[in-house]
């Protein structure tokens, strides 16, 4: 059997770290990997001058799956957000954000299991048609969003519920005041909708469903929406189970896949083996599912799931004191 290539691009600041330990897990549970490592963010543009440079392209085209650390996109003009050119560039159309309860985190909630699908290179979020004035008196941008896309995005999030079982399908919107690009949305998610009657469907306006989430976030199962209010809604969710170093991302294409901590790369604790690899290794749990390596991705989330519980070796960010490799050699000791 050949064995599996992953492109591992370790990142900035915490990335290289966190990266490092998510590889022992999967080589420690038997995922009998092989790694090609390149660069992007900071650490590519000291290199080479470039964020993401044409070699990190080739090595993503040719394994087709990727595990990626945090970047960083230098503020400023002339500066495009990685993320967004990377997944303009491989059509990575559906971000997927899981979000679960773990027993042993300082969130304020036990039973959350919730599944963000967002669309995922539309709408106002990619950046279509920015302007300044030469004055710096007004600025402009372009939000579009296309029948085939939301058809898609809306297609991926009912055949994704069905496939792990879950029972209902939340689409929001705000369609009451974007008529056009939210309206076309929504319209596009009924008929989607009426095709799935074996699973609950639902639609929520974006606003309500922000208070929704905070008040009575049981009530949601999978949330599908477009781009922008999904970057706002996935970290929303995060925050119900403990913050963004308990949340995974993946983003899927027709025949590409990069899977990634969505956290920042934390430059204060950079080097100081003080980060929580969790949301990495939680990412490396989707792209095991994605490689239906469902044995493999099921052994590691209840390592997780003990380590955390039991508050053995824990990060400062789960209430305990230990660091990174504390963390990930309790992991270890349990695969």
């Amino acid at each position: 059997m050949t064995k599996q290539t992953i492109t591992v691009i370790p990142g900035d600041g915490i990335g290289p770290s966190i990266i490092d330990a998510c590889i022992k897990v999967l080589d420690k549970a038997g995922c009998n990997f092989n790694y090609d490592f390149a660069d992007a963010g900071l650490t590519a543009y000291d290199k080479y001058g470039e964020l993401v440079p044409e070699e990190t392209i080739q090595l993503i085209e040719k394994n087709k799956v990727a595990l990626k650390g945090p970047l960083t996109t230098p503020v400023g003009d002339g500066f495009t957000s990685i993320n967004v050119t990377l997944r303009k560039k491989f059509q990575l159309y559906a971000n997927l954000r899981p979000v679960m309860s773990f027993k042993g985190t300082r969130a304020r909630y036990e039973n959350i299991d919730i599944l963000t699908v967002r669309e995922n290179t539309e709408g106002m979020y990619s950046g279509l048609g920015q302007t300044l004035s030469e004055d710096g008196e007004y600025a402009e941008a372009r939000s579009l969003i296309t029948r085939e896309g939301a058809e898609r995005i809306v297609e991926f999030a009912y055949q994704t519920a069905r496939k792990e079982g879950r029972k209902k399908v939340t689409a929001v919107h705000k369609a009451n005041i974007l008529k056009s690009t939210s309206g076309l949305f929504l319209k596009v998610a009924r008929e989607v909708a009426e095709r799935y009657p074996d699973i609950e469907s639902n639609e929520m306006i974006v606003d309500n469903c922000c208070m929704q989430l905070v008040m009575n976030p049981e009530q949601f199962d999978v949330i599908v929406t477009t781009n922008l209010f999904g970057d706002i809604l996935s970290d929303l969710c995060a925050g119900l189970v403990g913050g963004l170093g308990m949340a995974p991302g993946a983003n899927i294409g027709e025949d590409c896949a990069i899977f990634e901590a969505v956290h920042g790369s934390a430059p204060d604790i950079a080097g100081k083996n003080l980060a929580n690899p969790t949301s990495v290794i939680l990412a490396a749990i989707q792209m095991l599912e994605y490689l239906e390596m469902n044995d493999k991705a099921e052994k590691i989330r209840n390592a997780i799931k003990d380590v955390i519980e039991s508050g053995d070796r824990t990060t400062r960010d789960l209430g305990g004191n230990f660091g990174t490799t504390d963390f990930t050699d309790a992991l270890l000791e349990r695969l």
